[in-house]
């Protein structure tokens, strides 16, 4: 048994690849998602923070300062990874603003914007903010919605009461207008407060008109960089507003738009619980991103994914790469932002920080130990592109969850294959483990959200729901599940049956409210589950050790697997995956 769980181990982590039906390799060279460009770019941000390099914005009168340098190196790593010039920019000044860094300094010689200087570095064209898009939700806005209902009001004459056609001459465009009364008090943070809630209220009518769930926060930074390009970004405001120096035109467009997408005051990252002011935090975000140039979508989505690294990710409509749903290797960049500040935070001892890190998996993951190993996955391919105390930490953190993780299933599927069990059959019962892990973890989490003792049981989980049967799909059922719940809520039973292709469209579509507020329960754990192909151990393992034992030939082995996993292989790639894993096993296990 020993020899055949060493040539196991050892084949199923030979190759990251082999770890996840998701297209890592590609990832590699941004193609899909970003999250490999961010993490190397937090890579080289940490670094140079490490070695007490300055990353704020001065005024200071000289061409360059420490931070040029950091936006430089960061920018390269990200396009290492296959980010494009503007994409780079935004995911390095992203980064360096939550490494410390401030978004503006300095009127009007001596003016720096974080993303100006990014932009500029990376040798991007700007655009306007009407032509950035968001990040892809099903479907997909521009920022187009904020500016059209910012101009909307402009044109009502709602955003200011003064008439710039009766500014007397010498007062309009100077200091008697832009440090005096009339603009620092009534001007500049009226016409930003009330233009930045218009934006955002442009931009939350948009996402819902198109079928997408508003993201609040997106909302707002757009909201406020929309009214920034009109709004003198960095005007001081009157004392009532804030201290002189401490508030300016862009915290006040932050309060606006924060108040009109309802966003909490004060927003934490997760593991540090540093707390950022919500309003600082939007306005600060929509200077950059007035500044940066034309992201695509994928740079968007990677914007947002970082902002998962708050607490509040999944309230303020951030991505979900903070937990608690384990998200596809390609969106997890929120990792990036939280090993990065760990890091800084415990002085660069990476050790403390992978314990953060681990402890943070533990406490906001539906299943800490397959979060963990994909985390370990996504770190050792980034690895591959750039090494650094980011990729490091992460990878220290989840090592031991991943051993373990492959060490138990290599040890159970030799056990029952000596039992006489089919491989197919073993297969099956990790995944019905892993089903009644997430059943139990989606029961407690919603129990504790609602107050409500909640039970979660799925009854069915299949492909072709509403296709006409095909190999492809029964094989595959990520693409068209058909999955039926019984939820009890407090002792009463709610059924919920075809939930993805009955119930949703028929609450949505028809506004059922009373089912619409129990359709969350039953999605958390569907689309855990059809998320499964990111971390395929459960088909990997068992096939080494079949391979190791050599009971099976190479093909059948294959064939077996995927059709014993009904919830790991929810999306195709397992099969030959299991047939490079098994040949490996075997070859191993000849050398032992």
């Amino acid at each position: 048994m020993e020899k055949v769980i060493i040539a196991a181990i050892m084949a199923s982590t030979s190759e990251v690849d082999l770890m996840s039906n998701d297209r890592i390799e590609a990832l590699t060279k941004g193609h899909g998602m970003l999250n490999i460009a961010a993490i190397c770019a937090a890579n080289s941000i940490t670094e140079d923070v490490l070695k007490g390099i300055e990353i704020r914005l001065t005024d200071e009168n000289r061409q360059y300062l420490p931070i040029d340098d950091v936006l430089k190196k960061a920018i390269k790593s990200a396009k290492m990874a296959g980010a494009d010039a503007a994409n780079a920019a935004l995911i390095s000044a992203t980064l360096c603003y939550l490494a410390g860094s401030n978004a503006q300094a300095g009127v009007p010689a001596g003016n720096r914007k974080l993303g100006a200087m990014a932009r500029m570095i990376a040798g991007v064209d700007r655009c306007g903010v009407l032509a950035i898009p968001t990040s892809k939700a099903n479907n997909k806005i521009s920022g187009y919605a904020a500016v059209k209902a910012i101009y909307d009001d402009i044109f009502a004459n709602k955003l200011t009461e003064i008439d710039g056609s009766i500014v007397p001459l010498g007062v309009g465009g100077g200091p008697l207008y832009g440090h005096g009364a009339l603009g620092e008090d009534e001007g500049f943070p009226k016409l930003a407060k009330n233009g930045a809630a218009a934006g955002t209220r442009g931009m939350l009518t948009a996402y819902a008109n198109v079928g997408m769930p508003p993201s609040p926060i997106l909302a707002a930074i757009f909201g406020v960089a929309g009214i920034l390009e009109i709004v003198h970004p960095d005007s001081e405001v009157g004392e009532y507003y804030g201290e002189f120096f401490k508030a300016n035109s862009a915290y006040v467009a932050g309060v606006g738009a924060v108040e009109a997408a309802g966003l909490p005051e004060k927003l934490h990252i997760r593991g540090t619980g540093e707390e950022y002011d919500t309003a600082q935090l939007v306005g600060d975000l929509g200077v950059i991103l007035k500044d940066i140039g034309g992201p695509s979508v994928i740079g968007m989505m990677v914007f947002e994914e970082l902002l998962a690294a708050f607490e509040e990710s999944l309230a303020i409509g951030a991505g979900f790469s903070g937990g608690p749903l384990q998200p596809p290797l390609g969106h997890m960049s929120a990792d990036a932002v939280l090993a990065m500040k760990l890091i800084m935070e415990n002085e660069g001892d990476l050790e403390k920080a992978a314990d953060k890190i681990r402890e943070v998996k533990e406490q906001f993951w539906l299943e800490p130990e397959v979060a963990m190993i994909a985390t370990n996955t996504i770190s050792r391919k980034a690895e591959q592109v750039q090494r650094g105390p980011v990729t490091r930490a992460c990878i220290l953190a989840t090592d031991g969850a991943r051993a373990k993780g492959v060490y138990d299933r290599a040890k159970f599927t030799y056990q029952q294959l000596e039992a006489g069990k089919e491989l197919d059959e073993i297969v099956r019962m990790l995944d019905d483990e892993k089903l009644n892990e997430v059943e139990t973890a989606c029961s407690n989490l919603l129990s504790g959200m609602t107050g409500k003792d909640i039970k979660i049981k799925v009854t069915k989980f299949a492909g072709c729901a509403r296709r006409k049967p095909s190999e492809f799909l029964m094989k595959y059922c990520g693409f068209d599940t058909d999955a039926d719940l019984e939820i009890t809520i407090d002792g009463q039973k709610v059924i919920l049956e075809g939930l993805s292709h009955k119930v949703i469209p028929d609450a949505v579509l028809n506004k059922k409210t009373d089912i619409l507020e129990a359709i969350p329960l039953g999605a958390v754990p569907i689309t855990e589950l059809q998320l499964s192909g990111h971390s395929i151990i459960n088909i990997i393992v068992p096939a080494a050790v079949a391979g190791a034992m050599g009971k099976l030939s190479v093909d059948d082995i294959g064939t077996k697997v995927i059709s014993g996993a009904y919830i790991s292989s929810a999306i195709p790639g397992g099969s030959p995956r299991a047939k490079k894993v098994a040949k490996r096993a075997k070859r191993i296990m000849s050398e032992l």
